[in-house]
């Protein structure tokens, strides 16, 4: 009896779950949109995430996304407010005036106060403000060439570290065969366990390795995803070639950049700004006249009277001499500070260029002579190794010879573009249109 009431129970139990079962599987083809709505929400990030960011696209979302430019661009809106009020010309006043309350003898005067400006004060007051109008807009085409440089090099710091993290992996991939092979032959009889303990050793280091380069590739990624405005970054690999490096500029070019350079360029339009800051402050040592034209109705004679004045300020104790001392003192500022600027800009230029040109040596002779000897002894170390000529520790030697000197290549090549991109920074893209890089994607 018992039993059979066990066995109804299963029974019953395994029932409700079937029952349960299709219960679900019905509704879930009843409401087919519900993972295809979070499907399509993250469909974009997706795509994006899965699409390789060349140099071009990252550029031109940088210039679109940063907010360093949107802080410039609202400052050339707020100077526009400076520009349209220097040109308004100052407001009429309207005076009202009232002599004795006595009726018979009260008079009453109402009169139109209007003020002339004199010594070309409006003049300077809009050539002050254009002025810095145009410093904001300067400010502007410095920040986009500094944005542009940054992200250039942020690029291919993301795109070496990103080939240090392939060539990492790579090693790993090499240790983990060469781990398998020695427990072979640990297995078959023909090594010692040792050389599979130092086997094993080694692969545990090249994963450190590969830990650390991935890290680094994370890092580098994440600095190139805050100059585009995206946190956290929207793409997993970057396209370009590192390996094509950017030319030396001749001193000729740089001497003919560097007149023209944005950071140069705000300086002059500086000075040009306190210049006029100092006429406008001339300009307020003539005094502005004021011309009053208005009624006078006496009382006791029940007419009206024509009344006319003219008001000059003397200037016998204030004529504006301490502010005009002032922007003249910042004005010898302001040509001081150029002057240092272009020692400043001159020399970090040059230090670049040099640096850039050193680098490029160093990629030379990686190229020529270290990489293709240290890749001939690595492949033969291999081969040997897999024919049972070598032992392991020879092709760990020649293995970490060659990924180090890999690695050291690929950090030049870094290093190389972001010395063009600190010239580029200074004296401002060399290409015709610096929205378009030059730099193959």
């Amino acid at each position: 009896m018992l039993k059979d009431i066990h066995n109804y129970n299963a029974r019953a139990v395994a029932a409700g779950l079937l029952l349960a079962l299709m219960t679900g599987t019905a509704f879930a083809q009843l409401l087919p949109t519900a993972p295809a709505l979070g499907q399509s929400a993250n469909g974009v990030e997706q795509i994006e995430a899965a699409t390789p960011l060349t140099l071009q696209k990252a550029v031109a979302l940088a210039l679109e996304a940063n907010l360093d430019l949107t802080v410039a661009q609202r400052e050339i809106e707020a100077v526009e407010g400076q520009v349209i009020q220097g040109r308004v010309r100052p407001n009429p006043e309207l005076a009202y005036s009232l002599e004795d309350q006595r009726t018979p003898t009260r008079t009453q005067s109402v009169q139109i106060n209007l003020p002339i400006e004199l010594g070309g004060k409006r003049a300077a007051r809009i050539a002050a403000a254009e002025r810095g109008r145009d410093v904001a807009v300067e400010e502007l085409n410095t920040r986009r060439v500094e944005i542009r440089a940054a992200v250039v090099a942020a690029f291919f710091e993301t795109l070496a570290a990103q080939e240090r993290a392939a060539l990492a992996q790579a090693s790993v991939d090499l240790a983990k065969r060469a781990t398998d092979a020695v427990a072979k032959r640990v297995a078959a009889g023909k090594v010692s366990p040792v050389e599979e303990t130092k086997a094993r050793v080694a692969e545990a280091g090249v994963r450190v390795e590969l830990a650390q380069a991935q890290s680094e590739q994370r890092n580098a990624r994440a600095r190139l995803a805050s100059l585009l405005g995206a946190n956290p970054p929207r793409f997993t690999l970057v396209s370009g070639n590192v390996e094509e490096l950017p030319a030396v500029p001749s001193l000729d070019n740089v001497q003919q950049r560097l007149s023209t350079s944005p950071t140069l360029r705000r300086m002059q339009l500086e000075v040009e700004r306190r210049r006029s800051l100092v006429d406008v402050e001339r300009s307020k040592r003539i005094p502005d006249v004021t011309f009053s034209l208005g009624v006078k109705r006496p009382t006791e004679l029940q007419r009206n009277q024509l009344l006319f004045g003219v008001s000059v300020p003397l200037p016998l104790f204030d004529r504006n001499q301490g502010n005009l001392l002032e922007a003249l003192k910042r004005e010898d500022k302001a040509r001081d500070e150029l002057q240092a600027l272009n020692v400043r800009v001159g020399t970090e230029v040059m230090q670049a260029r040099e640096r850039l040109d050193a680098i490029r040596r160093e990629v030379e002779v990686l190229q020529r002579d270290v990489l293709p000897g240290a890749k001939s002894a690595y492949d033969a170390a291999t081969i040997g190794f897999e024919n049972g000529k070598f032992n392991f520790l020879e092709v760990l030697d020649a293995q970490r010879t060659y990924f180090a000197a890999k690695s050291q290549y690929l950090k030049a090549l870094a290093e190389a573009h972001r010395a063009a991109a600190d010239i580029d920074r200074v004296l401002g893209d060399s290409t015709p249109n610096a929205d378009k890089p030059s730099n193959q994607e």
